[in-house]
């Protein structure tokens, strides 16, 4: 009988396969264990958030920006440390998608630009991330840690939020976890860089006009023209524009008048520019029929919670102006454009100062039994006092805030880890809560035209307003 002897068949990748299982089973298990950790501090972390002192929203550059931040623990807590950062930045971007032809076909470019203002960071509790040694241990309970930052003097932008870009100041406060993600909360809050109003190139009236002539076929149909004047070029929210025009019609068209505030905002990257136009507030007129003329008399068109104007931004640029529009039926509509200047230090008094022109011993003027301790005094610009940039001159009661017009916006951005508390942010602007228009009175003529030259008397007459 022949034996054949048996040989047990050698898998050559057996000891490779069990060596692989074998890792992967400790990494299942390292896994496991740094999930029950993360999971073991997410349930331990009961409350995060940052409170500010006094509730305060709206600072200015050389303010304090203090308060504390709560933290809440259901357990003991094994981490690195916690830090609070303090950030100013304004950032754009938008993207453009463009079409490259036969070969590359279509692409999209972005455009991104930033300019910081600030950064800061204190470390509250722990140690920084890059210090070494062990990992401090946070007992369970209710934690209140103090923090406080002074914002630099110097150029800062008024906070806002817009399309393409913004201009956000806020604090975040973060656990640093050495197993898994970090614990993060934000707070963000209003700066304020101050534009006074209470200016002679602020103050002062805008004019306009503008006309055209309407044709029917080949026939002249008449002229439509309006003259616009406004009682001044800067306004704080809650003021109104006052209005005053004519409007003639000498054509056979109906015609309607519409006055508009519009905000228009560029923003700047990479050499290129974009534009965005938003109307803030808009005053209906009534329908004028052909061969008749209408009129408006400070007619009053109110300013919302709105951003101020932007002028100190190198990346984003945010102006106002008055649009008059006449929309005439059949034919182009006639626009007339004026600017607009919205501060936020409000008028200290009403457009007009009533005196006795006879009474006049000098050139200062003191109401501050009328107005509240504000003394209006007609100087060289050479003598006017010297401020700090972005403060505000002061004022006999605190300023009202408003919330912008345009509503909140969510904060969270490209945070990465657990991200606690509220992210929704509206910002907060000056607002006049009570503002009342005082109609100016005529202005006055040292010599009257009608009187007698053998009285030898000079007169004070009041002549049609201009």
């Amino acid at each position: 009988m022949l034996f054949i002897p048996r040989y047990r068949y050698q898998d050559p990748n057996r000891r490779r396969r069990q060596q692989s299982d074998s890792s992967r089973r400790n990494r299942d298990s390292a896994a496991a264990i740094a999930n029950d950790n993360i999971a073991g501090n997410m349930v331990k972390l009961k409350d995060f958030h940052i409170i500010l002192d006094n509730n305060k929203t709206v600072y200015s550059a050389g303010e304090y920006v203090s308060g504390h931040v709560v933290v809440e623990l259901r357990g003991d807590m094994k981490m690195r440390g916690i830090r609070v950062y303090m950030r100013g930045l304004a950032k754009v971007h938008w993207s453009e998608s463009r079409g490259g032809g036969h070969q590359t076909g279509s692409y999209t470019k972005y455009y991104d630009a930033e300019e910081e203002y600030f950064y800061m960071k204190q470390v509250l509790f722990g140690k920084d991330e890059h210090e070494g040694g062990s990992n401090p241990v946070l007992r369970a309970g209710h934690h209140e840690l103090r923090f406080s930052f002074q914002i630099p003097y110097g150029r800062v932008a008024t906070s806002f939020e817009g399309k393409y870009g913004r201009i956000r100041y806020w604090l975040k406060a973060e656990v640093d976890k050495p197993w898994g993600f970090n614990s993060k909360t934000k707070r963000a809050f209003t700066v304020i860089d101050h534009i006074d109003i209470n200016t002679s190139a602020l103050l002062a009236p805008q004019t306009g006009f503008q006309e055209k002539t309407v044709c029917c076929g080949l026939c002249v149909a008449g002229n439509i023209s309006m003259s616009i004047k406004t009682d001044r070029k800067g306004y704080c929210p809650g003021e109104s524009i006052a209005i005053s025009s004519e409007f003639q019609n000498q054509s056979g068209r109906r015609i309607k008048p519409r006055a508009t505030l519009y905000q228009r905002t560029t923003f700047f990257a990479d050499g290129k520019s974009r534009s965005v136009r938003n109307a803030v507030a808009t005053l209906q007129g009534n329908t004028i029929r052909g061969r008749r003329t209408e009129t408006w008399s400070n007619k009053l068109l109110k300013i919302p919670p709105i951003t101020p104007t932007l002028t100190n931004c190198g990346i984003i640029k945010l102006e106002y102006f008055l649009t008059i529009c006449l929309d005439i039926t059949g034919a182009m509509n006639l626009y007339l454009h004026l600017p607009v200047v919205v501060g936020t230090v409000p008028l200290r008094a009403p457009p007009y100062t009533p005196f006795d022109p006879m009474s006049l011993g000098g050139m200062e003027l003191n109401f501050s039994a009328m107005f509240g301790g504000t003394t209006i005094a007609e100087q060289e610009p050479s003598q006017q006092p010297s401020q700090q940039p972005s403060q505000p001159p002061s004022q006999s009661s605190p300023p009202s805030y408003a919330e912008c017009v345009f509503g909140a916006v969510d904060i969270r951005d490209d945070e990465t880890g657990d991200m606690m508390g509220d992210t929704l942010f509206t910002p907060m602007y000056t607002y006049v809560p009570n503002y009342e228009f005082r109609q100016p009175p005529p202005p006055y003529s040292v010599m009257d035209p009608n009187a007698s030259l053998s009285q030898g008397i000079e007169t004070y007459t009041p002549v049609g307003v201009s």
